[in-house]
């Protein structure tokens, strides 16, 4: 039976392990077999942590609702209780986004929580501060548009949505100008 060898697959698979490998300490990055299993553990790693990523940002959102709570004479979990039982939907992460950015509109929402605590009818109070949320976010998203940043068919979309006349044959300077008036 004829000899197989490697050849050209081997090479590229063990190359491709050396490129994940580089810039690491040692030989971990010049020889395969560590370099392979390095890069094994590396994602075990990568994957362990984009989880506890997620939980340490869960941690910080509520520091910052709970220290803004604080200010307001209420504690953390007396003020998401009163959030849930006046139907208030908003997440952690935007309650401290508004804690941090309005601190009158957080004031709002503490008060709605207090409300709902005490047994008052606040629906329609907390229908109108997720209204107030969804407004602002939308506001935001459209002042932290960078149009410069924006390729041209998108800022082609917003002028056409905008009813800007001839915005076909504008380069991208011109929209960008037009957009921003």
């Amino acid at each position: 039976m004829a000899r197989v060898k490697g050849g050209n697959v081997a090479k590229n698979r063990r190359r491709k392990v050396l490129k994940r490998a580089k810039g690491y300490f040692g030989s971990k990055h010049r020889l395969y077999k560590t370099a392979h299993e390095q890069t094994l553990h590396s994602g075990v790693y990568a994957y362990r942590d984009r989880k506890n990523n997620k939980r340490n940002f869960r941690k910080l959102w509520i520091v910052r609702i709970n220290a803004a709570c604080r200010l307001n004479d209420i504690s953390y979990s007396r003020f998401i209780d009163g959030l849930s039982k006046a139907d208030v939907l908003i997440n952690r992460k935007m309650l401290s986004q508004v804690a941090i950015e309005n601190p009158a509109l957080f004031a709002s929402y503490v008060q709605i929580a207090k409300d709902a605590l005490a047994g008052k009818n606040v629906k329609t109070a907390a229908k109108a501060a997720n209204e107030e949320v969804k407004k602002a976010d939308s506001e935001d998203s459209v002042e932290s548009t960078d149009l410069s940043k924006l390729t041209v068919s998108e800022l082609k979309e917003m002028a056409k949505a905008n009813n800007i006349a001839d915005y076909t044959s504008m380069k991208k300077a011109e929209l960008v100008e037009a957009l921003s008036k």
